[in-house]
């Protein structure tokens, strides 16, 4: 697997590495042989960042990936998980809290140390906390080596702007909005982030499901009109011999700006096929097509969070 610079933290990141959501059961049972079984196909193939959040499982993501990593020489991954989000409702970005989550995480994936760290949708809360008091925070562990680099992640594209107008990150992740339907994050935000050196990280290449072959789930936010051009594109693919998803991913880890593309699953199927097709040429023609299709829904998204960090 290729690697790129994240930013100017000192690491070098897979162009593809691992989410590890799908652990904490976030879309469908899974079994331990899955969650095992994913992670060991991830490592094999070269996507050697794991991205976990308390959040997924409510722990148990973690927790997973600590069975998973225990007889792995830690100089083969690295990992990074979050803070502040810990269920659907529940969010606490304090410092107190931030020490504490550090803590927990470090015990359930039995290591001493993160390589990355992020505060966890941060657009769910009002902000200026995060830069008063969260981010501080984050700093003092990381001078405590518990910690190589600290950064947020969220959904729209104020936070980047809002946060890094106030405060000193290392990395941000993105999610949903560098894809074949959605480019905000690379037209909107990554050339400032590069322009500072913030490592940049984007997750989500097949918007949840939207630029799969699989069956749009029911809580999927995107408008009708854009889940009628992922279809038609879906069609478009096949009918090519190939796949909305294959192009998706690779359209996402082919922009050199991006460090690293974050895709999860518990299939290990579904993973060795990933970096399969990470090492395929990008078909440009198919490409040119598709985003033809999407051209009338381009950047269509919606809101996530507080109404005021949507603006």
């Amino acid at each position: 697997m290729n690697t790129r610079p994240l930013g100017n933290t000192g690491l070098a990141v897979p162009i593809l590495s691992f989410g590890a959501s799908s652990l904490g059961q976030e879309f469908r049972a899974i079994t331990l042989d899955e969650a095992l079984g994913s992670v060991q196909a991830a490592l094999d193939c070269g996507m050697s960042l794991i991205d976990t959040s308390p959040f997924y499982g409510r722990g148990m993501s973690e927790v997973l990936l600590g069975i998973a990593l225990k007889n792995i020489p830690r100089d083969r991954y690295l990992l990074c998980t979050k803070l502040g989000r810990y269920s659907l409702e529940h969010f606490d970005f304090s410092a107190k809290r931030v020490a504490e989550s550090v803590d927990v995480s470090l015990h359930r994936l039995g290591t001493d140390h993160l390589d990355i760290i992020l505060c966890h949708d941060i657009e769910f809360v009002p902000m200026q906390q995060i830069v008063d008091e969260t981010l501080p925070a984050l700093r003092k562990i990381q001078q405590a080596g518990k910690v190589r680099c600290i950064g947020f992640s969220g959904y729209p594209q104020k936070i980047f702007r809002f946060i890094c107008g106030q405060a000193d990150v290392d990395c941000v992740l993105n999610y949903n909005q560098y894809t074949l339907q959605n480019t905000r994050f690379a037209d909107e935000t990554i050339p400032m982030l590069k322009a500072e050196g913030i490592g940049v990280m984007n997750a989500g290449p097949f918007s949840a499901r939207l630029l799969t072959d699989a069956p749009l789930p029911a809580w999927l936010k995107e408008p009708e009109e854009v889940k009628a051009a992922a279809r038609q594109a879906a069609e478009l693919c096949r009918v090519r011999g190939s796949s909305i998803a294959k192009l998706a991913l690779q359209f996402a880890i082919a922009n050199p700006d991006i460090a690293t593309t974050v895709a999860g699953s518990a299939n290990p199927q579904n993973v060795r096929a990933w970096a399969k097709w990470a090492a395929e040429p990008l078909d440009t023609e198919l490409l040119r097509d598709v985003q033809a299709i999407f051209a009338p829904v381009k950047n269509i998204g919606h809101a996530e969070g507080l109404p005021e960090n949507n603006a």
